[in-house]
Parts: C-alpha cells; sequence; structure tokens
C-alpha cells in the first residue's frame, strides 16, 4: 500500500519520504524539527491510522499539541465513528480502505489547495 500511494503522488509532482512505521515517522519528523527552524518542512502527512511502534492518529493528536499545522490524510479499514470524529477534530481528511489513488491524489490537492490539473486552461 505504501509502495502505491508513494507512485500515485510522485506521479503527481510530490516530493515523498515513506517510512514503514509510526516510530520511524516520529523519527523523521524530529530530525527534521530537530532545532527552531526545520531542516526540511513537510508541505503535507498521508499516514496509515494503524501502524506498527504508533498509530497514525496518536502522532498527529501530539504533532497538533505542538502546534504543527501540516495538513493530513488519514487511511483506515477501520472507520468507526470515533476514529471519524478524531480525525476531523485533527482537521485531517479520513480515506476509508480500500480506495481509488484518484481519491487520495484528489484529497492531496485540496489539502494543499492547488488546483485539478484537469480543470486548468
Amino acid at each position: 500500500m505504501r509502495e502505491l500511494i508513494t507512485r500515485a503522488l510522485e506521479r503527481d509532482g510530490y516530493e515523498v519520504v515513506a517510512v514503514p512505521d509510526g516510530g520511524r515517522l516520529l523519527v523523521r519528523i524530529a530530525r527534521a524539527y530537530d532545532g527552531e527552524r526545520p531542516e526540511e518542512e513537510f508541505d503535507l502527512i498521508v499516514s496509515d491510522v494503524r501502524m506498527p511502534v504508533c498509530d497514525g492518529l496518536q502522532i498527529l493528536t501530539e504533532l497538533r499539541r505542538a502546534l504543527w499545522r501540516t495538513p493530513a490524510i488519514m487511511m483506515t479499514a477501520f472507520a468507526d465513528e470515533r476514529t471519524r470524529t478524531l480525525a476531523c477534530a485533527l482537521g485531517a481528511v479520513l480515506l476509508k480502505k480500500p480506495f481509488d489513488t484518484k481519491d487520495l491524489r484528489a484529497a492531496a490537492r485540496t489539502m494543499m489547495c492547488l488546483p485539478d490539473p484537469d480543470s486548468l486552461p
């Protein structure tokens, strides 16, 4: 799934940093924001809700507590009411698996306030 998402977003011109689990996502974010100014900035977070080590909603909750406002897309096969409510409260788009990559691509454009390339003159 990670590979499919990476390819779909790269096809649209995004530079993607893919990690295998929540723990490595935390390490990557911590490295990027080690000092006062980030060494690399992330324009969008795309994460599964359920991951080994630490789940995506826990990570996003802590980022929001740290006033990190990067847009987020969360994915899950378990979209119960609690998960939907928490994702919404955190300002994330929640995609229910399985989903079409065009839905992911559209959500990424929306979250980053980018136009649909098919709608441009």
